[in-house]
């Protein structure tokens, strides 16, 4: 083969097609000594497997993790909920047409040319369509990980949600397991693990912002931007959505491309926010050493950003702004919502009380974001307790209060949950938490795309330290029994001295 016929996969402007792809990736992994040799002493309890790591969650991170691991020569098991192919937000609750970020972005690649994005694209579709594509399209993003997944081998189990985390002391950690079976009836199972993993998103330890003013609203009359709800059926409504971010434009977006009859955006902010101030952040002396920061400036750098909040992407916000039909109601918070009777015994409608006086509206959405709050992670009733806040921690002189970061935890070196009161939860730091609620004591390397192969790479190599702490007994009796000869013996004849020496 001459030099110019060797890997077209990366350089041709014309695309090979997948499978040689596959090829490709293969032989990379390959040449990475991927996975590396197992070196972990198999576990059981009670004559049940415990196994070296599960990781609850599928998504980017998970599947970013479960590589690390491979290259350290460790097994991650995967447990996700969602049917297979649909784990994360990408083609079930996201409403984005495209992703934030950056084309170019490695991702969850780990280091490997071949498992980037852009090699994927082009090998299906060629340089020329590369050099085209603006921001990658959602729907492609999840169709990339997908093929990740199928790719770099992840062991995941679908269809599992995890209903309660229990340390199980010093040694182990017990997770009860509801069980999807094909004719749609659950079957409740225990998996054991040495170290647990919460790859859980944005949502990781919570669940969504609910504002006070929907409480007592029928839930039929609104939703949260992060439910899942067919759009089809507000054709013909009028909506309002609560918000001004990313998510509120992607499901005004939606609202109007599904023929709602008006959707106001009823925006707090006298202005909108045109700056992101989160990606001056994206160096590589933060991404890598902001664990290591004085706690001070952990607090201000992450304050700052949630106090300044990100923009919307010009693209959802054009998405929007090009329907005659939308209505940007700047300083203009709401109140108080309540559901009233119709004009003339007409169907009842939405009263929603604002700065700037009463809309009128059929449905409404609040795009209020996430937050961390434990009440709506029942599997993590055990735990939630014990496990150690930032608002224990929190600086003195830090300027401001700041309730996501008060109620952040205070993760150890390996991402690992640390106790309130130490002795009252042994195995607490057993389970780690690789999901947005670790951004205060890491960064933004538990989930967002940028970055998250270095999170994953850097939790990984300290989970094989941990083990090998553990396992240093196991380790120095095999260093002992080590017995492979390098040589035999025969590679040379001895001399006769005596011919060699002076008498």
């Amino acid at each position: 083969m001459s030099p110019d016929e060797t890997d077209l996969s990366m350089n041709s402007p014309s695309p090979i097609g997948l499978t040689a792809h596959d090829v490709r990736v293969a032989d990379d992994l390959l040449s990475l000594g991927w996975p590396a040799k197992p070196w972990m002493p198999a576990t059981t309890h009670d004559g049940q497997t415990v196994h070296d790591v599960i990781v609850v969650g599928a998504g980017q991170a998970g599947l970013a993790l479960a590589f690390g691991l491979a290259q350290q020569g460790i097994a991650a098991l995967l447990l996700d909920r969602a049917p297979a192919g649909f784990e994360g937000p990408w083609a079930t609750t996201a409403r984005m047409e495209t992703l934030r970020s950056p084309k170019e972005l490695t991702g969850p690649a780990m280091g490997v040319p071949a498992l980037t994005f852009r090699a994927w694209f082009i090998a299906q579709h060629g340089q020329a369509a590369w050099d085209d594509l603006g921001k990658i399209p959602r729907l492609q993003w999840m169709d990339y990980l997908r093929w990740l997944r199928r790719v770099t081998h992840a062991q995941v189990r679908n269809g599992c949600e995890v209903t309660d985390v229990q340390p199980q002391g010093e040694a182990r950690v017990a997770l009860q397991v509801s069980q999807r079976q094909p004719d749609g009836s659950q079957v409740q199972a225990q998996f054991l693990a040495r170290r647990v993993v919460l790859a859980t998103g944005r949502d990781g330890l919570g669940g969504p912002s609910v504002p006070a003013f929907v409480r007592d609203v029928p839930r039929t009359r609104w939703a949260h931007s992060s439910d899942a709800m067919d759009y089809a059926s507000l054709r013909g409504r009028r909506v309002a959505v609560v918000g001004a971010g990313s998510s509120a434009m992607d499901c005004a977006a939606t609202a109007l491309e599904h023929g709602a009859a008006s959707v106001d955006l009823l925006i707090r902010r006298a202005d909108i926010p045109r700056i992101n101030k989160s990606k001056a952040s994206g160096v590589p002396g933060l991404t890598q050493g902001h664990y290591d920061l004085p706690d001070a400036w952990k607090w201000r750098i992450r304050h700052y950003i949630n106090a300044q909040q990100v923009p919307p992407p010009q693209g959802s916000t054009l998405r929007v702004a090009r329907h005659p039909n939308a209505y940007f109601n700047q300083n203009c918070a709401v109140t108080s919502v309540q559901e009233s009777a119709g004009a003339e015994g007409g169907a009842s409608q939405l009263e929603i009380h604002t700065t700037q006086g009463v809309f009128e509206a059929d449905f409404l959405v609040v795009s209020t974001g996430f937050q961390m709050d434990w009440a709506q992670k029942p599997e993590y009733a055990t735990i939630a307790p014990h496990v150690r806040l930032w608002r224990a921690r929190r600086p003195a002189d830090a300027d401001e209060a700041d309730a996501e970061l008060d109620g952040s935890p205070d993760l150890g070196p390996a991402f690992e949950f640390q106790q309130n009161t130490p002795g009252t939860c042994p195995g607490l730091g057993r389970i780690h938490c690789f999901c947005y609620p670790a951004t205060l004591s890491f960064g933004s390397i538990a989930g967002d795309i940028p970055s998250i192969s270095d999170g994953a790479r850097r939790l990984a190599g300290a989970l094989a330290s941990l083990f090998y702490r553990e396992d240093i007994e196991v380790h120095w009796a095999r260093l002992q029994a080590y017995a492979d000869p390098e040589l035999t013996g025969q590679e040379w004849t001895p001399a006769d001295s005596s011919l060699r020496v002076r008498r």
